[in-house]
């Protein structure tokens, strides 16, 4: 037993480094850990595959089929508009209601998946009111993360109760999370409406880029520093475009350009089609290096044009629009190049520049490999682009004319649901089955199809819980978490159960900045309630904490995917996350600690 326990130890070290590397995939590393854990006989084959058949596993996929029947009867889009719409002009009312909204969506959705249902709005809402996306971005993150503390439906805190029902111990309801987690999201909201937004410079990294004398801040050509990357050029009799079309022209992979609009005959033709036929005296607006192109340039070479400073309003017309998109949690576009996937042909929309982190990307668009969190500046017809907004693949950032995927079934969708999460508080004994049934109703009901129910699932927290959950059953089957436990108690448990409490909770939040909280939580729960155990406390309470403690992922964006979704429009780099989140972090610790002594350890 003492070989298998020192396996455990080292199989789980190694494991937490690949995480922090971020070399291997999460749901990669954490079925190598199931793996790992049946080869070396520390558990056996049923037991390092049990994770897959636990009620953890079950209720995270019936909340993924929920959200989306929410989502596509249009009840997640009709909430958030009207919580934003009650938001109004003010920057500080803005960031109250924009928290709240975030809060109250990951409720009942998965973090990310509430972010990105609202990032549309958000955005919409700033620019009316007037407000740099910065200073919202950043709540609307923190206000998901904080909402998913306050309910069982958070993937950590399924995770946690799944590992006390496992142990034959008193389970959570749908509601205990709320004595803590309400406290935590208010103290959360005030802190960043009234002193973390001031901590967020005026303007966002991208409208910083600006240049000093554009007014308009919500210009996104100055946004993107397009203006610098755009030229105009006479396109010369018996030139080699003369006749060709723009899809024929090889102007794109031979030369790197691309062309964003002509000018003919006094009018201005933007955003034109592939089959556009260029014409002697035409002049192109082109995207691209201007010297780069001088080089490839052949005879009879082209006019080189002057240009006054360019704007949007350059790019757009009557019919053509120029918008910013994000690419979707679960997007299959991620590590795709343009190229690769089509982007032009499939959606008939250009690409005019990707701003990943703190940084623009204008040139080599077509080979860039695209990322989650990278924000795309488009422009295309304005039918297309409402085409690309129904898209799960994208996330367009301007507030959709119409919310219901599937009209009239958004009455229902809401019975539903509220009925599954009625049944689940009264008998948290029966959660996963319930939550399984809520959502097979909605199926069957017509509000999704089981195939877009499948589709919607977040295959990769599925496979990441259910291959880390056999290593809390190593930890406790080996008695490697009673002797972490033994080792801890013994330097801490002379100083209380609220000593024993928040060092539990610092290192779980410490951890959780750089490894998902999912895998903190079956790493650090098993430890809980073995502590738990040798010093007489309610296993619950330390439970508790750990639950909270991996929802504190506001020190830096590796924390939470919903921290990386915000980076592009919000143009945070690493230090906005630190500056605001550390003092954050900190309050929440104390709001905590005090909330759980009141409600868990008394």
């Amino acid at each position: 037993m003492e070989s298998h326990l020192i396996l455990t130890l080292v199989i789980l070290a190694v494991a937490l480094i690949v995480f922090l590397t971020d070399r291997l995939s999460s749901e990669l590393v954490a079925l190598l850990v199931a793996v790992a854990l049946a080869i070396t006989g520390i558990l056996t084959p049923q037991e390092a595959l049990s994770g897959f058949s636990t009620t953890a596993v079950i209720t995270i996929m019936a909340v993924f089929i929920l959200a989306e029947a929410l989502r596509r009867s249009g009840v997640t889009d009709n909430v958030g508009q009207f919580l934003l719409r009650i938001g109004g002009h003010g920057e500080f009312r803005l960031t109250i209601v924009v928290m709240i909204a975030g809060a109250f969506l990951s409720l009942f959705m998965n973090n990310i998946a509430a972010a990105a249902v609202l990032l549309p709005a958000a955005s919409g809402a700033a620019k009316k009111a007037g407000v740099d996306t910065s200073r919202i971005m950043m709540p609307l993150a923190f206000g998901t993360i904080l909402g998913g503390t306050a309910t069982l439906l958070t993937t950590a805190n399924i995770v946690i109760n799944s590992l006390l029902v496992d142990r034959g111990l008193h389970s959570f309801s749908v509601t205990d999370f709320a004595w803590v987690g309400v406290p935590v999201t208010i103290a959360g909201a005030v802190y960043m409406a009234v002193f973390g937004r001031r901590l967020l410079k005026g303007e966002s990294q991208i409208e910083r880029t600006q240049a000093p004398n554009t007014k308009d801040s919500s210009d996104l050509v100055a946004a993107y520093s397009l203006g610098q990357n755009l030229f105009r050029a006479r396109v010369p009799d018996n030139s080699f475009l003369t006749g060709k079309t723009l899809a024929e022209s090889t102007l794109r992979e031979k030369f790197g350009v691309s062309v964003v609009a002509i000018e003919r005959g006094g009018r201005r033709i933007v955003a034109p089609s592939p089959s556009t036929e260029i014409k002697d005296d035409d002049i192109l607006v082109f995207e691209g290096n201007l010297e780069d192109f001088r080089k490839r340039d052949v005879e009879p070479y082209m006019e080189f044009l002057p240009t006054s400073r360019w704007q949007e309003s350059d790019l757009r017309s009557a019919v053509v629009t120029v918008v910013e998109a994000m690419l979707a949690p679960r997007s299959r576009l991620i590590g795709e190049t343009l190229r690769d996937a089509n982007f032009r042909e499939k959606y008939g929309l250009n690409v005019l520049a990707i701003w990943r982190r703190d940084s623009e990307i204008t040139f080599g668009l077509a080979d860039e490999p695209l990322q989650f969190g990278d924000a795309i500046l488009l422009q295309g017809r304005t039918e297309r682009i409402r085409i690309a907004a129904s898209d799960p693949d994208l996330i367009v950032l301007t507030p959709k004319d119409e919310t219901a995927v599937v009209p009239g079934k958004g009455k229902a969708a809401f019975l539903i649901f509220v009925l599954t999460l009625l049944l689940a508080a009264t008998m948290p004994a029966m959660t996963g089955p319930i939550m399984l049934g809520g959502a097979l109703v909605m199926m069957l009901t017509g509000i999704l199809t089981t195939d877009q129910a499948w589709s919607s699932m977040g295959w990769r927290s599925v496979f990441l819980v259910a291959g880390m959950l056999p290593m809390g059953i190593a930890l406790s089957k080996t008695n490697a978490a009673a002797w972490l436990a033994s080792h801890l108690v013994a330097a801490i448990g002379g100083f209380g159960s609220l000593a024993l409490l928040a060092s539990l909770f610092l290192v779980t939040a410490l951890l959780v900045q750089t490894v998902n909280g999912a895998v903190v939580a079956t790493v650090m729960g098993p430890l809980a309630i073995s502590i738990a155990e040798q010093s007489g406390i309610d296993p619950r309470a330390l439970a508790m904490g750990v639950a909270v403690a991996a929802s504190m992922a506001f020190i830096t964006p590796l924390g939470h995917p919903v921290n990386v979704l915000v980076m592009g429009p919000g143009g945070y780099s690493f230090r906005d996350f630190v500056r605001v989140g550390l003092p954050m972090a900190g309050i929440l610790f104390v709001v905590s600690m005090a909330s759980m002594y009141l409600f868990w350890l008394q």
